[in-house]
């Protein structure tokens, strides 16, 4: 008994001897690894922190212009609502207080903040933040809150407006500009936050509001029922709805994101597999001595396990530093919404978020521990008679190598991409690609030997590569273990280019459709061309025809984001828009219906379809006249006729203009015809653009917009190379003893390395195809899954063929080069000494 437990002492200890020499003799494979997986949780911890940073202060400064009432009934268009809804909600059961507001996108100068009128009395019951203080001396209920022209700013907004307290500024807001007074400031208001305050009633007599209201905020008392008192130009919204609309808002894109930023964790998962497998089968021998000595198959697995855990502590806390770094980064460089646009305008400031840090820590960790712990069970598995005598991958060449499982999977994957989204996620779109992907990596060994089959059944040839097909198609599953890291990352990379690639020529040629004028006028804000200025704009010298369009935002239901409504001239049968399903024939309008028109992302979110009507805030009963496609508005669009919405809304106001020039007139010289007679009151906020420049703009901003998704493809296929290098070397140098022999027989060493290169190039080859084929299949579940079913809209798949054929050659030439060098530093000993046995 002693015996025993002292021989198993012994062979725990000659273990971690064994252990500790593979780290001292390869530090190098080592901290490749570790980096490998820090690559990863540095991504998806920086793409998180940023995300949950950026989302945070959004919602903070929604809560600091809603004032964080407990109850809102809140306006579906900027055009407001009746005032006379506000002494009905006053007085209804369960109001404990009410707040009528006025709420304007304004701007002083170059410097655009949000107005709020309030009625001081009210607002210091309900929203005391969003209430004014004067300077020392005055009372801030007394005249100072009351005068006209008092106007009290955030700190922020006196800082963006550089103004104090006393200065005077011109607001412009709604198509009026009026001189104010800043009487004071806004305490309560959070840091960051550009908010002005002033009294309700010069709000609504000197901005053009005369009996409209944005908002009411209510404090309650118990629990009010508005359902019978709301109008359609009205909504109740709640903490819940507004943070549910806000989160809906960016939803999509930073869970795409967070998915994207995983993938380098993946495929640093498949780098330590392969380091892994490739550090066990060299030292296949020495474990069966140990397991001879005594040490049972569970001590082999945990030594090895423990090998990747120590990886991945290393690799994780790496990871977190640098991820942390680069948020921080990404903040000051693209803002809080990477580029995308979500939440332009605001500050963000960087939040570190422990939860979120333990859980890419633990992800991290995981990756790790299963890239080491899958190789060690095979290891322990090993007969320790058989594997003293051999090393490496001895699967006979006639027997065939198992494809069911990876098909399986595969089959599982292309299921789960038929299944719907699940809250309006594409989470078995991401199910769909991790099964195909593991099938692709599991059908490895299967494709190595049915790519390498004919070649080695073909006949003699050159020395080396017969060599190298013979090897190879001998032992499919070394190829696959060389490989799995860089066919996950190629396939990958090329299913992401394909989507990038294709998402940007649908956008380009949609631009192609409607921009179709010759010159294109926008006034910033929400304010507009008001009868007279268009008129003037009309007779502008060059103008053959101009078409005015509105743009508003309009609130559907309360917990999502507002689609945009678009009101324009439209043909009868809509063919000026860019349809793709339209009614059959015009529409039979009963009396009170409108014809609209919905765009794809409108339609797929509220399943619409043609002919089928629907009830709108504004114009009521509508029928739906057709589907348009639009990559601009993820949230959804809505065009109606432009006389039918002035007759719904009274609403004369335009912020946009399509113009068309007369025969030979200089576009340059008719846009500054156009801003010379627009009202003095818009001096400054109007823009005339052509049709190049705004196409090159929106192409401009996809790009800046995808510059995260580039940097993400870019750092996988650089984790894949990394793991082809690493494993070419480990498996080159493992194979001393075979070289040797070769060495003996008559092989030279320049066709042993001719072997070594020609075996890079057919991994290269291999893994180029399997990479390509499989991201060609991973391309088709982000093209017609994912995408429509996070952005909710289509487009029809293209492929980069410059890109798929760069990829491959690339692969070839640097699995082959890795070889070639790794080669030569195996072949530097003498032949001998190469072939003697170790005991």
């Amino acid at each position: 008994m002693r015996a025993e437990a002292g021989g198993l002492l012994g062979a725990r200890l000659a273990l971690g001897w064994l252990i500790g020499g593979e780290w001292r003799a390869h530090p190098a494979r080592l901290a490749l690894t570790a980096v490998a997986i820090a690559i990863g949780v540095a991504l998806g911890f920086a793409v998180h922190l940023v995300n949950g940073s950026a989302l945070a202060s959004f919602e903070g400064a929604l809560n600091t212009v809603n004032g964080a009432a407990d109850l809102q009934v809140a306006a579906t268009s900027p055009l407001g609502f009746d005032e006379a809804l506000y002494p009905r909600i006053a007085g209804a059961a369960g109001v404990g207080d009410a707040s009528p507001v006025v709420s304007l996108a304004a701007r002083a100068g170059k410097a655009g903040f949000t107005l709020l009128g309030l009625d001081v009395i009210r607002a210091a019951q309900v929203t005391p933040s969003l209430v004014g203080t004067a300077p020392a001396g005055v009372d801030r209920r007394g005249d100072a809150a009351f005068a006209e022209d008092a106007l009290f700013l955030s700190a922020a907004a006196m800082r963006a407006l550089a103004a104090g307290p006393g200065a005077r500024v011109r607001v412009v807001a709604n198509g009026r500009a009026v001189p104010l007074r800043v009487a004071g400031t806004l305490p309560g208001v959070a840091e960051g936050q550009a908010i002005g305050v002033i009294d309700i009633a010069t709000a609504q007599w000197r901005f053009g509001r005369l009996g409209r209201l944005d908002r009411i905020d209510v404090k309650a008392a118990g629990t009010p029922d508005f359902a019978a008192l709301l109008p359609p130009d009205a909504v109740l919204a709640t903490a819940a709805s507004a943070g549910a609309r806000s989160d809906a808002l960016s939803r999509a894109y930073r869970v795409n994101l967070d998915m994207l930023a995983l993938v380098a964790l993946l495929t640093g998962g498949f780098l330590v597999f392969s380091a892994q497998s490739l550090s066990v089968a060299r030292r296949m021998r020495a474990f069966a001595l140990l397991r001879t000595l005594g040490l049972p198959r569970g001590g082999i697995v945990a030594a090895v396990a423990l090998e990747g855990a120590a990886i991945g502590i290393v690799g994780a806390l790496l990871g977190l530093g640098v991820g942390y770094a680069l948020a921080s980064v990404a903040l000051d460089r693209f803002g809080g919404d990477l580029g995308a646009g979500y939440f332009a305008g605001g500050s963000v400031r960087l939040a570190f978020a422990p939860w979120a840090a333990a859980g890419f820590f633990a992800l991290g960790l995981a990756a790790a521990v299963a890239g080491s712990a899958i190789p060690a069970r095979l290891a322990a598995r090993a007969a320790p008679a058989a594997a003293l005598r051999n090393t490496g991958d001895i699967v006979d060449p006639r027997v065939p190598v198992p494809w069911k499982a990876a098909a399986s999977l595969i089959v599982a994957g292309g299921l789960a991409a038929l299944l719907p989204a699940v809250g309006g996620l594409p989470l078995f779109g991401f199910v769909s690609i991790a099964l195909i992907l593991a099938g692709g990596i599991a059908a490895m060994p299967w494709l190595a030997r049915a790519l390498l089959g004919p070649l080695a059944r073909r006949g003699r040839g050159a020395v080396p590569m017969a060599l190298a097909l013979r090897h190879l198609h001998g032992a499919p599953g070394q190829a696959a273990t060389a490989l799995c890291g860089i066919v996950a990352s190629t396939a990958l990379m090329i299913a992401m280019a394909v989507m990038v690639t294709s998402f940007r020529g649908a956008v380009d040629d949609w631009l192609g459709q409607i921009l179709s004028a010759d010159l294109y006028l926008r006034a910033e804000g929400e304010s507009g061309f008001d009868p007279a200025a268009q008129a003037r704009l009309a007779a502008t010298a060059g103008v053959a025809r101009i078409a005015f369009s509105r743009q508003v935002p309009l609130v559907l239901a309360a917990d999502r984001p507002p689609v945009t409504l678009i009101a324009r001239p439209v043909a009868t049968d809509g063919a000026d828009l860019a349809l793709i399903d339209r009614a059959a024939m015009p529409p039979a309008i009963e009396a009170g219906s409108l014809p609209v028109w919905v765009s794809e992302p409108a339609a797929r979110l509220y399943r619409w379809r043609v002919g089928q009507r629907i009830a709108l805030p504004i114009g009521g009963r509508a029928v739906i006249a057709g589907i348009w496609r639009d990559y601009a508005r993820q949230q959804g669009a809505i065009v109606m006729r432009d006389a039918d919405y002035a007759r719904a809304t009274g609403d004369a106001t335009r912020n946009e203009a399509a113009v068309t020039l007369r025969p030979g007139a200089d576009p340059a010289r008719v846009g500054a015809g156009l801003v010379a007679r627009v009202p003095p009151v818009l001096a400054g906020l109007v823009t005339v653009a052509q049709p190049a420049t705004l196409r090159r703009y929106a192409l401009d901003l996809f790009d800046r917009s995808f510059a995260v998704t580039y940097l993400l493809e870019a750092v996988a296929i650089l984790v894949g190379l990394a793991g082809v290098a690493a494993t070419m070397s480990a498996q080159t140098i493992a194979r001393t003893r075979e070289f040797g022999m070769l060495r003996h027989v008559g092989v030279s060493r320049p066709q042993i390395v001719a072997m070594l290169a020609s075996e890079g190039a057919l991994l290269g080859a291999i893994g180029g195809v399997a990479g390509i084929a499989l991201g060609g299949g991973l391309a088709v579940v982000l093209v017609h899954v994912i995408n429509p079913q996070s952005f909710n809209w289509t487009m029809d798949l293209r492929v980069p063929w410059g890109t798929v054929g760069s990829v491959a050659a690339a692969l070839a030439v640097a699995a082959a080069g890795t070889a070639t060098v790794a080669g030569r530093r195996a072949i530097a000993a003498d032949a001998v000494r190469m072939v003697r046995e170790d005991w």
